[in-house]
């Protein structure tokens, strides 16, 4: 029972000084992203880094998840004949859920972990000591673009995998099931409202802030040499998918009220 208290006390020692630390951190990017100088070159560097290149998996991700939902929901639907509301789920599933969720989650995998890997081996090889010495922040030259661009690229890379999700149902529903075009845009945007998307775009900017600062913090104070750079690269994702999966809970309870 001794050994059992002594873990558990030490696992949420760990984690409320983990979640202290990460908080920190968001406030003291929240301030030096308010303060000049701007970092306006290393911002548009990790807006081609984070946003530009992960394009082409979102792409892929969200085409195939439309297809995915058009073939379960038409197969589905045709049980009771309500194939016609096919573009209404594929839309109203894309733009409130799978478009933010999943962008989310590629980025995450994709360039949130080359943000806690790179921060990580400027950690262990001093660099980021260097940049104190040289009386440069290390937060404001090295975080905080990252920070504002993940919150602009997430919303914007969103927008796209709705657009490619609700084509990828199209595929499937006009060209493999023979529905009626017509039908299926006018299903898709009839009961799609402004508040289903914007509370999309509100989760995936939330989405990139949370992986900016968990990955970052991770990468930034990473210790224990080339190991403890795998080890937090891996924890960064890890965490970043666990925090958008469970906030993305509450935001929606939060939105739907």
């Amino acid at each position: 029972m001794k050994r059992f208290l002594e873990l558990l006390g030490s696992t949420i020692i760990r984690f409320t000084t983990g979640m202290g630390s990460v908080l920190l951190l968001f406030a003291e990017s929240l301030k030096e992203m308010l303060l000049p100088p701007y970092e306006v070159k290393n911002t548009f560097k990790q807006v081609l880094e984070i946003g530009v290149k992960s394009v082409p998996v979102v792409i892929i991700t969200a085409v195939f998840t439309g297809m995915v939902l058009a073939l379960q929901t038409f197969t589905g639907f045709k049980r009771f004949g309500a194939e016609a509301l096919v573009g209404t789920v594929v839309s109203l599933s894309m733009t409130r859920e799978m478009g933010p969720v999943l962008t989310g989650l590629v980025v995450a995998g994709r360039a949130g972990a080359a943000m806690a890997a790179e921060l990580g081996t400027m950690r262990v090889t001093e660099q980021i000591d260097a940049l104190e010495t040289l009386a440069t922040n290390p937060v404001k030259y090295l975080i905080v673009p990252r920070f504002v661009s993940s919150i602009i690229i997430l919303p914007s890379l969103t927008v796209i995998a709705d657009m490619i999700g609700i084509l990828g149902g199209y595929a499937i529903a006009v060209w493999l099931y023979g529905m009626s075009s017509a039908l299926y845009w006018h299903r898709a945007w009839n009961y799609l409202e402004l508040n289903d998307i914007f509370g999309g775009l509100a989760k995936a900017a939330f989405f990139g802030a949370a992986i900016a600062i968990v990955c970052c913090h991770r990468g930034f104070y990473t210790e224990g040499g080339a190991e403890g750079v795998g080890k937090a690269t891996t924890g960064a994702v890890v965490i970043s998918f666990m925090t958008i999966l469970i906030s993305d809970y509450f935001l929606t309870a939060w939105l739907l009220t």
